[in-house]
């Protein structure tokens, strides 16, 4: 049920199978220490670092107060003017729909969410990655939208990740994910990272960045305190929210 559906909740669960939400929680617990599931909040997500990618509607469904959160302290980081560059995922179409209008900002992105979330915006320009559409994140991601960011400069990218530890640095399950990501953070002055702290200590196939390449990382207050500093001796500043 969590492969096909992304995502599972305790109640629904406890119905389904007759049992309380107690055994649940024990079993999920069990899941999630074999790596078949990870829990979050009233139920738990697949735990897949192989490939797997919930849709972006089910994505959008998940720690949605959190992202919220981290997505009106992000907003204090946009500069007065210049270009802002905006990756694909559901933390950053929060981050879009909380943008100050009217600002004197060229927003560029891959996404289509992120769009819609700036179309009733007065930007000096929106610019749309073009390439390959990925359903599963409503995103341009191939060869063609690499080419397209290599050739641009952004003052600040706000970019995301499936997930984030200290060793590893910052990780995604798709090696055509991790080439864009890749060429975003080489095209940017100043790069952010918004993440929830349901992504820390995970380390997907594809990893796409180093801490010393990280200018700020802004998580939740939940997100476990040790691997906060061992990140943060790394090189970014974190912000919490």
């Amino acid at each position: 049920m969590i492969v096909e559906l992304g995502r599972v909740g305790v109640a629904e669960l406890a119905t389904r199978f007759g049992v309380t939400s107690e055994t649940i929680r024990r079993d999920l617990s069990e899941l999630q220490e074999q790596r078949l599931a990870r829990r979050v909040h009233g139920g738990a997500v697949v735990f897949d670092t192989t490939g797997f990618e919930p849709l972006l509607s089910v994505r959008e469904e998940l720690n949605t107060a959190e992202k919220r959160r981290i997505a009106r302290r992000a907003a204090d980081e946009l500069p007065r003017s210049g270009t802002i560059m905006i990756d694909s995922g559901s933390t950053l179409t929060r981050f879009a729909e909380v943008i100050p209008r009217r600002q004197n900002l060229r927003m560029v992105t891959n996404s289509i969410r992120t769009v819609l979330a700036l179309a009733d915006g007065e930007w000096s320009e929106i610019v749309v990655l073009g390439g390959r559409l990925r359903i599963n994140t409503l995103a341009m991601v191939d060869d063609q939208t690499v080419d397209q960011v290599e050739q641009l400069v952004a003052d600040t990218l706000f970019i995301s990740c499936d997930g984030l530890s200290a060793n590893r640095g910052l990780t995604t399950p798709y090696r055509e994910e991790a080439a864009l990501k890749q060429a975003m953070i080489q095209s940017a002055r100043r790069v952010v990272v918004l993440a929830d702290y349901t992504k820390f200590d995970q380390d997907h196939y594809a990893r796409f960045a180093d801490w010393s390449e990280i200018d700020l990382l802004i998580t939740n207050t939940e997100a476990d305190a040790a691997s906060l500093a061992a990140i943060e001796s790394r090189g970014p500043e974190i912000a919490l929210t």
